[in-house]
């Protein structure tokens, strides 16, 4: 009787070959997003990060992870993967910056049931380019190869972020009061919040990806919906050093305004916002019109067309608008800050949809 022929890893489904081919590919994509503190090298058991040598003297570290839900599942159906990792990267180092940190290092976990070193590759192109947008070097991350567990083409995206603010410039400041004055910072679209609902309202119109975007003629439903998320960080942190009037900052994500606002506000305190002075991209118009959602469901499930809130002083918002737009940024002023017992945001006026 012939002896049965012994299993190996591949014949479970795992090419550990193929992950060595995904590394060395991206090696270089790794070494572009080098920054002091950092020599963004891969093959360790971890990254490390020096502190002193990035410039701080007595730092606070400011941690955040997120995904970029399914959003991913867009990627994956259309076959353009290059601008997926500049969310996973913005969804993260955002969050960060609203607490006035300094993006320092991002780490990546990129799942998937069989690894293409080619796929992986173009992913992870877009998280280096997330990267250096944001000043944080890719000092690690996670390939994981589980057949059996992702079905043909599907993968999963995490990422994880640290930086770091010098102690007693943490955001939001002490002080907000009524009457500060609430701008917000566009968004370049859906940014990476609402997707099952977008995904719904694409097969219930009997759209392809591959068609072109009812919003935008210029571009493929697919390309259109997936325009990365802005990454606000280099503007936000060079205007919080022109001027000491930036309050309070909010990122727009899942839960639109009335989830993310209050999380800066003290108790007490609520916010006014002015719906006609938000400048809503034509894809929250299509959405809101093909799927019949209506206008509070669009603010608490989408950013609508603001990507993140800057809360200032009302006595010199004029001079953090200024520092803001010289940064590279165009603020608009949406509302102001004011009392209220129970409901936290509330809103004038109506969105164009």
């Amino acid at each position: 009787m012939a002896d049965k022929k012994g299993l190996t890893y591949a014949d479970a489904g795992v090419d550990i070959d193929a992950g060595n081919a995904m590394v060395e590919k991206i090696k270089p994509l790794v070494r572009a997003t080098r920054r002091p503190g950092a020599d963004a090298e891969l093959g360790g058991f971890g990254g490390l990060f020096d502190l002193k040598a990035a410039g701080f003297t007595d730092p606070i570290l400011v941690a955040a992870n997120d995904g970029v839900g399914s959003k991913v599942k867009l990627a994956i159906d259309s076959g353009l993967h290059d601008t997926i990792g500049i969310d996973l990267v913005a969804m993260c180092v955002n969050d960060l910056v609203v607490q006035g940190a300094e993006p320092l290092f991002f780490l990546d976990y990129f799942a998937t049931g069989r690894l293409d070193p080619a796929l992986g590759a173009a992913i992870v192109a877009g998280i280096a380019a997330g990267c250096r947008e944001s000043g944080a070097a890719l000092i690690g991350g996670e390939t994981a190869e589980m057949p059996g567990l992702y079905a043909g083409k599907d993968y999963d995206l995490a990422g994880f972020a640290v930086g770091a603010a010098e102690r007693g410039a943490l955001l939001p400041k002490a002080g907000v009061k009524p009457q500060d004055v609430v701008f917000g910072l566009p968004s370049s679209g859906v940014h990476s919040n609402g997707f099952s609902l977008v995904r719904r309202i694409v097969a219930d119109a009997g759209l392809n990806l591959s068609d072109a975007a009812p919003f935008d003629s210029g571009r493929t439903l697919a390309e259109a919906l997936l325009v990365p998320t802005r990454i606000y960080v280099k503007p936000i942190l060079e205007a919080l050093k022109q001027t000491s009037a930036i309050k309070a900052l909010a990122h727009i994500t899942g839960g639109g305004f009335p989830e993310n606002i209050p999380r800066v506000l003290p108790e007490g305190l609520g916010v006014a916002l002015d719906l006609a002075a938000i400048p809503v991209p034509a894809v929250f118009g299509w959405l809101a019109r093909s799927g019949n959602v209506a206008e509070v469901e669009m603010l608490r499930t989408f950013n609508c067309g603001i990507g993140m809130i800057v809360i200032a002083e009302a006595a010199h918002a004029r001079e953090a608008e200024t520092a803001l737009q010289a940064a590279g940024e165009t603020p608009i002023e949406i509302g102001k800050i004011v009392e209220a017992e129970k409901s936290r945001v509330t809103y004038a006026g109506r969105l164009a949809l």
